[in-house]
């Protein structure tokens, strides 16, 4: 079903699937904002779990620390466009009868042992944000192979009525509804699906593009005083949406944020993906969380930056961040 915005898919993916007031998920954190506000809009209670400092996914041997006789699902996240371990999360998924919900907000190409992202759990989120791969301006898709959930979401997604305005409106005449829930303004606007469907048909010429620009920056960074973004492992496609190089704060004598404003000086756009969400000020003091709780999160948020990354980035574009990023972080 096509929504409004992945945060949305999300909130209804969880509404639908039956997560309550005190029911816990587990996901990552290293995430946007939207992953965990989403299980607290349901009433339930995010669990975090430390990322892997390579692939800056969430680490499955991680999960099974977290979970208690409370815990009713696992939220991955497939950061940067890099699928998670989807086998070892839906091995503990299954011996523990717990729902996989699929953030793919970065990952909509995404493919991992020949299976797309979002086709492993019982659900898949995605977004078209306007900063995504693929865009709508805003808006989201929630994808489910479950007849159950996803009759429910269709419910769920448009005030909870039983029939939406194309089948009330229509040469056959009107047709009466009934809301039988207590359900949400999550649908997608038409005017934004006809842009989603006109971006559809330029999906792999986008990918590779952005695949291209990926590689180039490997190439002019090899030799920085950087992390550079892992290769995409075996038998995955990954879908390059961010490209996230970790600054070597020791090595450089220089923050992480110092290389933002000097960046940005240089007339380069720039990002964090991002500051662990146990560190934010609203989380810290719902939930108790502190510095030291994740450390691979943090040491990934001291240190990440996102550089632009985009089919619309040109050559010369590229040649003026590779300058940039070289002058900024020479020794």
């Amino acid at each position: 079903m096509a929504l409004n915005s992945c945060t949305a898919a999300l909130h209804l993916a969880m509404y639908s699937a039956g997560i309550e007031p005190g029911d816990e998920v587990i996901t990552t954190a290293m995430t946007f904002c939207a992953t965990v506000n989403a299980i607290i809009h349901c009433g339930a209670i995010p669990v975090l779990v430390d990322c892997d400092r390579a692939t800056m996914n969430i680490k499955p041997e991680e999960i099974e620390k977290k979970i208690t006789n409370k815990t009713r699902a696992i939220l991955p996240v497939h950061f940067a466009g890099r699928c998670c371990d989807m086998d070892s999360i839906m091995d503990i998924a299954r011996s523990r009868n717990l729902l996989v919900i699929e953030d793919c907000a970065h990952a909509v190409e995404a493919e991992y042992h020949g299976k797309k992202s979002g086709t492993f759990g019982d659900i898949g989120c995605f977004s078209f944000y306007v900063t995504k791969n693929i865009i709508t301006g805003e808006g989201g898709m929630i994808l489910t192979d479950n007849e159950g959930y996803a009759e429910r979401i269709k419910v769920l997604g448009l005030h909870g009525m039983s029939k939406d305005a194309w089948k009330r409106f229509s040469d056959e005449g009107y047709k009466h509804y009934q809301v039988v829930d207590a359900g949400f303004k999550y649908n997608m606007t038409d005017m934004q699906a006809a842009i989603g469907v006109e971006q559809l048909k330029r999906i792999d010429s986008y990918w590779k593009a952005r695949q291209e620009i990926w590689q180039r920056y490997n190439e002019a960074f090899n030799s920085l005083p950087c992390v550079l973004p892992a290769e995409p492992e075996k038998d995955t496609r990954h879908a390059y949406h961010l490209y996230t190089p970790l600054v070597d704060i020791n090595k450089l004598g220089k923050s992480r944020d110092w290389v933002l404003d000097a960046l940005t000086a240089e007339n380069i756009g720039v990002g964090v993906h991002y500051m662990p969400i146990h560190l934010h000020p609203f989380y810290r003091k719902t939930y108790g969380w502190r510095e030291g709780d994740f450390p691979n999160a943090e040491w990934i948020g001291e240190r990440t930056l996102s550089l632009p990354l985009s089919a619309a980035v040109g050559d010369r574009d590229v040649a003026d961040v590779v300058e940039a990023f070289t002058k900024v972080l020479a020794l």
